[in-house]
């Protein structure tokens, strides 16, 4: 795999680390900016045509104070009808790992839950981790603590009461640690206390919300399939700012966001899965073109590391990692660390307007 960049950017190539025998693709970036594997695999994709190296698929990500990173395999989450299975947490350790059928009980964290997200991590040590169960229409938002799962909110109500979640998909956490959970079935955000308790079970109604956010401001970003049935079928998407006082703001429709991530100069990462790039959103609502993705190769979730002495010793504070399907090969997936300038990056655009 290497990279180079194209458009008004200047043309540069840098080699990644890969796997052996892994095909060349390209992801394009700005200048001063690498890239490089992180998380791979080998030996479980089933087509072995395809070349395609990677872990079984997985759409979320999130990193604890000591900067590892937890990956939730993808179940089964937008299929009727088929069979559900119970899917594992990955908890990959700093310097990133490839996993094999044989290793991969390594890197397990945690029991297998029903189709689970990761979500979000409070104070850089609570995981939390949403599931639901499809055919009662029942969804539960768990808290790990040194991968033991305990029941934070939702779960099967009280007699004939209706269930708080329905299909929980992400989580954000705000600086008091208070949760907000996006409910894609009933089209809500769930605002809870710092113990689970319901403070909202309306805070904010946005059509199929799937992904959170928190800025340093504590506003509340939320992402949408919008028109989208499903987060790989195209459709008018949105993207939504939601002040710290719960006023809602839509700031950009169109794209369907697979992944969400507030980085330097509290703007906005966005994955845009149908798109295969990477864009930044201004605070008047525009994209910036930050990363592109060519080969049939697309982003899904992505997150920054966080910048704390573990990560600034391993060298990945404030990198942003990036889950990627490689050729359109869904079913495996390898997570791509980008390092460089993105304090430069975001003051440079503010300062153009573009």
């Amino acid at each position: 795999m290497t990279i180079g960049v194209r458009g008004w950017w200047p043309v540069f190539v840098v080699a990644l680390l890969l796997a052996p025998g892994e095909a060349a693709a390209e992801l394009l970036l700005p200048p001063g900016f690498t890239a490089q594997v992180y998380v791979t695999g080998a030996g479980f994709d089933s087509s072995a045509a395809r070349g395609v190296h990677g872990i079984p698929a997985a759409s979320t990500l999130a990193f604890d104070h000591a900067g590892a990173l937890y990956l939730a395999r993808t179940g089964r989450r937008y299929f009727a009808g088929e069979t559900e299975d119970l899917w594992p947490i990955y908890r990959i350790p700093l310097g990133g790992a490839r996993l094999t059928p044989d290793t991969e009980a390594r890197f397990l964290h945690g029991p297998p839950l029903p189709n689970p997200q990761v979500a979000a991590i409070r104070g850089g040590r609570e995981v939390f981790v949403t599931t639901f169960d499809r055919d009662r229409k029942v969804g539960v938002l768990y808290r790990l603590l040194d991968g033991r799962p305990e029941l934070f909110a939702g779960g099967t109500p009280w007699g004939d009461a209706p269930p708080l979640l329905r299909q929980p998909e992400g989580a954000a956490v705000d600086a008091a640690g208070n949760l907000y959970v996006a409910d894609r079935e009933q089209g809500l955000i769930v605002r809870l206390d710092p113990s689970g308790r319901v403070r909202d079970a309306r805070y904010v109604s946005v059509t199929r919300p799937r992904v959170l956010a928190t800025d340093d401001q504590d506003a509340l970003w939320v992402g949408s399939d919008g028109t989208a049935a499903a987060p790989w079928q195209q459709g008018v998407g949105e993207i939504w700012k939601v002040s710290r006082e719960g006023a809602p703001s839509l700031v950009l429709r169109g794209p369907v966001p697979a992944g969400i991530s507030v980085g330097p100069g509290g703007r906005l990462f966005v994955a845009d899965r149908h798109l295969a790039q990477i864009f930044v959103v201004t605070p008047d609502g525009k994209r910036i073109e930050f990363a592109r993705f060519t080969d049939g190769d697309a982003p899904r979730g992505l997150g920054f590391a966080p910048v704390t002495p573990e990560t600034r010793r391993a060298g990945i504070a404030g990198d942003l990692f990036v889950i990627a399907i490689g050729r359109g090969a869904w079913p495996v997936n390898e997570v791509v660390r980008i390092s460089g300038p993105f304090d430069d990056f975001v003051r440079r655009h503010d300062a153009s307007g573009r």
